[in-house]
Order: structure tokens, then sequence, then C-alpha cells
């Protein structure tokens, strides 16, 4: 059974990142949107704790743009119809809320 892990709060202000992928399984993936898409900046924590993963990791390509925030190869940029195929594909969804 896999899930899909949806993160859009800033990984600076709390430790949902953190829980997330403490408990993210090896069939899971995870789609950051909104505030979340900043644990992408370079040479940061969230970024390495999410790039030294073998997860599946999606971003919500609109969410990177505005916040002029650039996707690694090891993310996939998603718009919102992949995203909601993405919700289709996984037999759970859990928003980090």
């Amino acid at each position: 059974m896999s899930t899909l892990h949806v993160l859009s709060h800033s990984p600076f202000g709390d430790d949902r990142l953190s829980s997330c992928l403490r408990l993210i399984g090896s069939a899971d993936a995870l789609l950051l949107c909104g505030d979340a898409v900043y644990a992408l900046q370079p040479d940061s924590a969230p970024f390495f704790a999410l790039q030294d993963r073998t997860i599946k990791v999606f971003v919500l390509d609109e969410d990177a743009q505005a916040r002029a925030i650039d996707i690694p190869d090891w993310a996939e940029a998603v718009d919102y119809p992949a995203f909601v195929e993405l919700s289709i594909h996984h037999d759970k969804v859990n928003s980090w809320l």
C-alpha cells in the first residue's frame, strides 16, 4: 500500500518534513507544494535530507516558479492535473497540515 505525502509548509518553521521523512515508506512518494518548495534551496539541511533519500519527490511546478526555486534533477516537477493523477495512483494521500 502506497501513500502520497503532501507537504505545504516551510521546512524552516517546524519539523513536519523531518517527521514525514521518518515515516515515509519505500513505495511512498512526497509532493512539495506551497512554502514546502523552500526545502529545495541548495545547500540547506532540508535539501540534503531529501537528496539523500531514495524516495520519489514531486514538486508543484507553479509553486516553485512563484518562489524562484529551481527543481533539482532528482525531483520531478508536476502541474495540477499530474497532482490529481498522483493522488489517484497512490492508495492513500496524507496531507501534513
